[in-house]
């Protein structure tokens, strides 16, 4: 990741593209959110929901696995181009979660991250806090999630 210093109240990411399938949704849902609409086609046309669509945590984890992508590439062309990198810390948290329409089988989703501030930790002074928007917008451009995200970066040098 770029230095904290480097790192601009605006900048925007797209962090790409992905096709929900019906089977990674189920895949998803057994493990981790088995309802009935997130389990059967059959199942979902009955509920409120009109279709097998996905769970918010299968959602926000096509998103995270998308920031971790976008990232390890960004690394590797900086560090290709002899420009030195930082790792990325941990998140104190985020904030505001919603899930704001379905994700149904077939969706095309688009991830996206803009950084809207900036500030240097007040009880660790040698880390900065960078704030994100983030999100998933539909083949429509309809957003299907939303979310304030923070991560700790280290200052100075790698």
């Amino acid at each position: 990741m770029r230095r904290f210093e480097e790192i601009e109240i605006g900048l925007e990411m797209d962090l790409g593209r992905r096709i929900v399938t019906a089977e990674e949704i189920v895949a998803f849902a057994k493990k981790y959110d088995p309802q009935a609409f997130h389990l059967s086609d059959e199942a979902a046309r009955e509920s409120h929901f009109g279709g097998l669509c996905a769970s918010g945590w299968h959602t926000t984890a096509l998103w995270i696995r998308a920031y971790v992508d976008y990232w390890a590439a960004e690394d590797a062309r900086l560090k290709a181009a002899g420009i030195p990198v930082v790792a990325m810390g941990p998140s104190p948290g985020i904030e505001d979660l919603r899930w704001t329409k379905p994700v149904y089988a077939g969706d095309t989703l688009t991830f996206s991250s803009r950084v809207t501030d900036k500030r240097i930790s007040r009880s660790r002074p040698d880390l900065g806090i960078l704030t994100s928007e983030n999100g998933a917008d539909n083949q429509d451009g309809i957003p299907v999630m939303r979310f304030t995200g923070r991560i700790f970066l280290p200052l100075g040098s790698a």
